[in-house]
C-alpha cells in the first residue's frame, strides 16, 4: 500500500487507524487482503462496517467484517482500544484451543 497511515495502536491481531477525520478504523489482521464487497451497520456494535467473504473447504460462504469504523463523535481511543483487545482476546482463545504448542 502506498498511501501513510495513522496507525494509533497494533495488536498481535488488529490495527487502529486515525486516516480519517471522522472515524477511528479498527482493522482485523487476519481478514487482510480480502476484498470489501459490501459496507453496512454491525448488528452488535451498531457502527459501520466494510465487509468480505471466504469460502471454507465445503464450498460454505462467510460474510466476514474486515473494518470497523467508530464515530469519532460517539466513541474515544479507550472505548475502541476495548473493542479491539476484544476481538484480539477472542483470536488468542481460537488460537490456543486450535493450537495449542504454538
Amino acid at each position: 500500500m502506498s498511501e501513510e497511515r495513522n496507525l494509533l495502536k497494533r495488536g498481535r491481531f488488529y490495527f487502529i487507524y486515525d486516516d480519517d477525520p471522522q472515524n477511528f478504523v479498527v482493522e482485523d489482521k487476519t481478514k487482510s487482503g480480502l476484498p470489501v464487497l459490501e459496507n453496512s451497520i454491525d448488528d452488535n456494535i451498531r457502527v459501520m462496517t466494510e465487509k468480505g467473504s471466504f469460502y471454507d473447504a465445503n464450498g460454505r460462504g462467510y460474510v466476514v467484517p474486515i473494518r470497523w469504523y467508530f464515530p469519532k463523535e460517539n466513541y474515544t481511543l479507550e472505548q475502541v482500544c476495548k473493542f479491539a483487545d476484544s476481538l484480539d482476546n477472542r483470536y488468542r482463545a481460537i488460537m490456543e484451543d486450535t493450537c495449542p504448542v504454538y
